[in-house]
């Protein structure tokens, strides 16, 4: 990545898990004791959970059980992890990137709850965006584009004009789906081909470009 690649867009739309919080001891240690109380192989487990919303991830490993036990044992597991807060830390340059963005469009758009996400962020000593769609604010969970789409509608910005900054391979395809460009955060997104492609938050500089404008930089 060199400093000369760079994006504009109207609004920046902020994945959590991943991308400005790594939560990932935790996501292990909750997924991988589900996955032994359902007799399923862990690391396959840890294929599909990023970036879903839990009851979808159970939908895709046991496509047999009732939605009404996977609602239910996802609510489960939101205490869980929302009472489990050991090894949340921020992604390096998430603290500064969040700050660059004081009074320009933004919104975090993450399939944790209002709870969880509100735990994990100040585990991580990170300050919330005032816009925010989390799990309640949506019917259907990432690679759906409905938490993109209505995180766009609440700024006022066109799909097309938002940028999405994303980790999972859920995320980033519910990204492509509102017809929006991508920034692919960490090693997990670099194999689904993200627009943009970045190891943390370090590198990346945000700055008003006039008319509404955001002018992203990466380097």
């Amino acid at each position: 990545m060199t400093a000369t690649t760079v994006l504009t867009a109207r609004a920046l739309l902020l994945d959590m898990d991943g991308t400005l919080v790594n939560s990932d001891a935790v996501v292990e240690r909750i997924w991988r004791r589900w996955a032994e109380r359902h007799g399923l192989d862990g690391d396959e487990v840890m294929k599909v959970v990023h970036g879903r919303q839990g009851y979808a991830s159970m939908a895709v490993l046991l496509p047999d059980r009732p939605m009404e036990q996977n609602l239910a044992d996802n609510a489960r597991m939101l205490a869980e992890e929302t009472a489990d807060m050991e090894g949340v830390v921020a992604i390096p340059g998430a603290a500064e990137f969040l700050a660059s963005l004081r009074g320009l469009p933004h919104a975090l758009v993450t399939s944790a709850d209002v709870p969880l996400s509100t735990a994990r962020m100040a585990a991580a000593g990170l300050a919330l965006p005032d816009v925010r769609v989390t799990a309640e604010s949506v019917g259907a969970s990432k690679p759906d584009p409905e938490g993109f789409l209505k995180g766009a509608a609440e700024l006022g910005v066109a799909p097309a004009d938002c940028l999405v900054f994303e980790d999972s391979g859920a995320g980033i395809a519910a990204g492509r789906a509102a017809g929006m460009r991508v920034v692919g955060v960490g090693a997990r997104a670099s194999v689904h081909r993200p627009d943009v492609l970045v190891g943390d938050l370090s590198g990346v500089r945000v700055e008003a470009a006039g008319d509404g404008e955001i002018r992203v930089s990466f380097g």
